[in-house]
């Protein structure tokens, strides 16, 4: 797999049925290791070891609903409150992150209405502040700290 622009840490990988997988700490499972998963495992550690958010309040893959059609966030925060907080769309490195990426996320958070949106292809990533009041959205410098 390719070195990402995100910090290493310990992987376990297996081979499981001819497909190499990669353990996933938050659903304690091994998932078939795609270009997109490998960057997914790489911010969710990210998630844990540096800003320190807590395994309970992530959930990976979550379903959601948009326009009558089934979707899949990548990456949810929730806060303390049980509330979406952060929604990470994650892309394969080779993916651009360009205005179309950006759209999709944002299409999947009107949905979760979360304050917060990040995008990465763990090359690059992007992190927005929405105000759903105003219907502005920021760009940050930054993830935003645990809550």
């Amino acid at each position: 797999m390719i070195q990402l622009n995100l910090p290493p840490f310990d992987y376990k990988i297996k081979e499981i049925k001819g497909k190499i997988c990669i353990f996933d700490a938050i659903r304690r499972k091994y998932l078939v290791l795609t270009p997109e998963e490998w960057v997914r495992q790489h911010f969710v550690h990210l998630l844990l070891n540096h800003y320190e958010y807590s395994k309970s309040l992530i959930r990976l893959e979550g379903g959601l609903k948009y326009n009558q059609l089934q979707k899949r966030s990548d990456i949810v925060i929730f806060d303390n409150d049980g509330l979406p907080f952060l929604l990470i769309e994650c892309k394969a490195p080779g993916v651009p992150i360009n205005q179309a990426v950006i759209e999709q996320a944002s299409r999947y958070n009107h949905t979760l209405k979360c304050p917060h949106i990040a995008i990465t292809n763990g090359l690059k990533t992007f992190c927005f502040e929405i105000d759903f009041v105003t219907r502005d959205f920021r760009q940050l410098q930054d993830i935003p700290r645990r809550i």
